[in-house]
């Protein structure tokens, strides 16, 4: 099954004053961009004033389902008004992954989007793929990710680009000497009254701290409801959701598996309203670990899965708490 990620970039965020100029920029800015370094991937990353997307999915394994690998990045490509894109195929060199290549390459033509460059990249290397290059670009160009400017960059703006999607996940993973912890709080905690949750997440988003144990376990008993659950997230602005994810994602690791669904849709919505998309699906399969069907979970992977811009959080901004019925 074919993997998306879309990653909205933040207005606010250093990456956008970043400019690629070269193809050794453009594998340098593909990591910092997703937060991890991406493996057997096909990844577009929107370029000029149109759209304003970068988005990921896993290269399939079979030359067949290279159409979907097409459909999954044109469409929210058309859909966010993308003009101009760069595609970067991070593979071996394997029939599905220069099948993968052009045909994303003619799909993207044919909607009308401009593909200004098409570049595979492995084992520190990068390859042309599009006619006119050098010879010695379709034979491998070694580069250096980590002496990149863009790298340091990266590092003087605290954004942290972790070696693998699997090393990011394990940021979210579960402690679990804490996990047992938690579970001796839950033994005697009970649900927090109705304003409860939004009261107490507000107060730590604002000062940027986390939840005590007897106010974590609190918590993860109301959010098992709809209702209160929104209490956590529809309040929520783009400048406060930074301090957000980190309370979550502090949240998330201390639970026990029984307990994190919850949690853990916050934590991707949270992560989408940030414009960190694959910390987002991260969560997301936490929570899906846990409750397969969660509500809130699949909002947020609808938002990811359409490629929805962060930006348009205000409109999408459901009635308050409590006049409608759940939001998700």
């Amino acid at each position: 099954m074919t993997s998306f990620q879309q990653l909205p970039v933040p207005d606010s965020s250093p990456i956008t004053t970043l400019r690629a100029r070269t193809p050794d920029d453009i594998a340098a800015f593909v990591p910092i961009a997703l937060g991890f370094v991406p493996q057997h991937s096909v990844v577009l990353v929107s370029v000029g004033r149109g759209g304003g997307m970068h988005a990921r999915v896993d290269l399939p394994h079979d030359p067949d389902d290279v159409d979907d690998v097409v459909e999954a990045l044109v469409r929210p490509a058309r859909r966010n008004g993308v003009r101009e894109a760069v595609v970067v195929v991070y593979d071996d060199d394997t029939t599905v992954a220069d099948e993968a290549a052009w045909a994303l390459h003619e799909g993207l033509t044919a909607a009308g989007i401009g593909v200004i460059e098409v570049l595979r990249v492995h084992d520190d290397h990068w390859y042309a793929v599009l006619p006119g290059a050098p010879l010695a670009a379709y034979r491998g160009v070694r580069f250096t990710l980590a002496s990149h400017p863009f790298t340091a960059q990266g590092v003087l703006d605290g954004r942290v680009t972790h070696t693998s999607r699997e090393a990011l996940r394990a940021t979210i993973a579960p402690d679990v000497a804490a996990g047992e912890r938690a579970e001796e709080d839950l033994a005697a905690a009970s649900p927090l009254p109705p304003g409860g949750l939004a009261a107490l997440t507000r107060r730590h988003v604002e000062r940027g701290t986390t939840f005590t144990g007897a106010e974590l376990a609190a918590v993860a008993l109301t959010v098992t409801t709809g209702e209160l659950r929104d209490e956590a997230w529809v309040w929520l602005t783009r400048g406060q959701a930074r301090a957000a994810v980190d309370l979550w994602s502090d949240a998330v690791r201390r639970l026990p598996v029984a307990h994190v669904a919850g949690p853990a849709a916050v934590l991707a919505f949270a992560a989408w309203l940030v414009g960190d998309g694959a910390l987002a699906w991260c969560a997301v399969d936490r929570c899906r670990e846990a409750h397969p069907t969660h509500s809130l979970a699949g909002l947020v992977a609808q938002l990811l899965e359409t490629a929805t811009s962060p930006g348009t959080w205000e409109s999408l901004r459901p009635d308050p708490v409590g006049t409608s019925g759940p939001a998700a």
